[in-house]
């Protein structure tokens, strides 16, 4: 163990003390812990971040739970001193949603055999967008979403399509409310080894009630944010809610557990804080190459005479 000072230093990402000082950043010593193979800085903001990851996650926390960005940033003042920007607050959201997707999308969950599937209305710059959801009465795993702008059947498929690759298996039953689409649209997906139940109103069984519940939550949190502005922001948001929802929020009806940890899915992260402790994979910057039929198309006169071609040399062109 590395003391500075009486202070011990440890890991900051495993809490191990097999480290080594690994230089300084910025004139911060860095260290480097044999045991996960990562660096961090003496301090316990993150590399590239002049904050703590706690200050992070909080925000991430609190912008999934329903607070505006104005009310997070009066919170993260009275809890930490610190009043972030919205445009410093969106980039947080922006940069570890992604990471949150990227690090949780290749889990698969152990779902039971009946699933829900319902959709509702979003308003996306100043139009309504319908959300299609599904999501597995056992465990309560919300196992795919998808954003139409109808009700067709195709979209009923999609949706049943991509809730059977999440789960790897096809449901004995889907209960949907009286929507034609998901007539064909199920049949479609799954053929004549899924039952198709329509929900009956004021039902207890068989009723759409777990996922409408769900869609009361999503809406009062897009109130909230007064609208989405795009079809991109709002995929998004949404991946992010459902990360939130499935991974990280507990459930009093699963008696205080995830639903991924009901579905049995062995993943590490507990908190935004354990997914945006995970290093960022930057990828390689890409120089855009042009075409080669441009190549073809512009004579080399004209080529040389506005300077494209750049394996001429400069005093030629």
């Amino acid at each position: 163990m590395v003391e500075q000072g009486e202070k011990p230093i440890t890991c900051k990402y495993c809490g191990w003390s097999n480290i080594v000082r690994f230089g300084k950043y910025k004139g911060v010593q860095r260290w480097w812990c044999k045991d996960c193979k990562r660096k961090f800085k003496e301090d316990r903001a993150l590399f590239h971040m002049r904050v703590p990851p706690e200050l992070v996650s909080r925000t991430l926390g609190m912008y999934y739970d329903g607070l505006s960005l104005s009310d997070i940033s009066r919170n993260l003042q009275e809890e930490y001193g610190y009043y972030p920007s919205k445009s410093v607050i969106y980039r947080w959201i922006d940069k570890f949603t992604n990471l949150a997707i990227e690090k949780t999308k290749d889990y698969q969950p152990q779902v039971g055999d009946t699933w829900i599937a319902d959709e509702t209305v979003i308003e996306i710059d100043g139009k309504n967008i319908w959300l299609f959801d599904c999501i597995d009465s056992k465990t309560r795993f919300l196992l795919a979403t998808r954003l139409a702008y109808s009700r067709t059947t195709h979209d009923a498929y999609m949706l049943m399509k991509e809730a059977s690759k999440k789960a790897g298996k096809i449901p004995k039953i889907v209960v949907t409310d009286k929507l034609r689409s998901y007539l064909d649209g199920i049949e479609m997906a799954f053929g004549a080894d899924t039952e198709h139940i329509q929900s009956r109103p004021f039902t207890v069984k068989d009723s759409t009630n777990l996922i409408e519940r769900f869609h009361g939550t999503l809406k009062e949190r897009t109130k909230v944010m007064r609208g989405l502005k795009d079809i991109g922001t709002a995929m998004q948001f949404i991946d992010g809610f459902l990360i939130n929802y499935n991974y990280l929020k507990i459930h009093e009806g699963l008696k205080g557990k995830t639903p991924a940890q009901v579905a049995k899915i062995d993943y590490p992260y507990r908190t935004w804080s354990d997914i945006i402790r995970q290093p960022v994979t930057r990828e390689p910057k890409i120089t855009p190459q042009e075409p080669a039929f441009l190549k073809q198309q512009i004579p080399k006169q004209v080529r040389r005479a506005i300077g494209m071609d750049t394996d001429i040399p400069k005093e030629l062109r």
